[in-house]
């Protein structure tokens, strides 16, 4: 049998932060514009880095602390289950673990994630995190303070271009938790071929016009397990 015949049909994931509020995880960006209570421009900008580091360690070692306090939800399990028949890639515009710890072994972070640490000079230096907290006399080996391994706004998104190759090659595309609002990573869908087979789960659906979609109006937590045993009996 010819190898094109027998390889694992490839899907590829696109997971925002409604699947991490269901595990009790605040999304990004609420309603009135905080996050946790803080104006993103103070801790999630390299000017609020250079103007207040210690309030931007802080408030990434709760945050830490928040993500490793949480537990993989019913949707995460259930991506997880896809890779008994296909051969499944998830990019996720989270920074926390949750994919890795409902086990899925294959996951890409756009934005990064947070039980990382990077230097403050060179984001390609990244060092795990013993625990939830980082301190501000921890340094790299070039000797400059270490940070949480996210992407904050005004920072390059260094594995778009890798997240976008992986959205072209997709057999099945599937999008939950996001609203399509944060960019670049919204713009993955338009790499994704016509005739690829596409699903978003989500109570609220955003607008978009693309061939092949099929809508599932619900959260995560019940759409997804539900889609992943449709596709995993076909």
């Amino acid at each position: 049998m010819p190898l094109q015949d027998i390889r694992m049909k490839k899907i590829v994931v696109l997971t925002g932060a409604g699947i991490s509020a269901e595990s009790g995880l605040k999304t990004f960006r609420d309603s009135d514009g905080l996050w946790e209570g803080y104006n993103i421009e103070d801790v999630a900008t390299p000017q609020a880095w250079r103007r207040n580091p210690e309030l931007v360690q802080d408030f990434y070692n709760m945050r830490r602390k928040s993500v490793l306090e949480a537990v993989p939800n019913a949707a995460h399990y259930a991506l997880a289950r896809l890779e008994e028949k296909y051969d499944v890639t998830i990019i996720t515009q989270n920074i926390d673990d949750l994919h890795e710890r409902g086990g899925s072994t294959n996951v890409l972070h756009l934005h990064g994630i947070i039980t990382r640490s990077q230097s403050s000079i060179n984001p390609g230096l990244t060092y795990p995190i013993n625990g939830w907290e980082l301190g501000m006399d921890e340094v790299c080996e070039l000797g400059s303070p270490l940070r949480a391994h996210v992407v904050w706004f005004g920072e390059d998104v260094p594995m778009i271009g890798r997240a976008a190759e992986i959205s072209a090659g997709a057999d099945i595309f599937i999008l939950t938790g996001t609203s399509l609002a944060v960019y670049p990573a919204a713009g993955l869908i338009n790499y994704v071929p016509r005739t690829t087979p596409k699903y978003i789960v989500d109570p609220k659906i955003p607008y978009t016009q693309m061939n092949n979609l099929r809508t599932i109006e619900e959260k995560a937590t019940m759409g997804i397990p539900a889609l992943v045993d449709e596709l995993l009996t076909k």
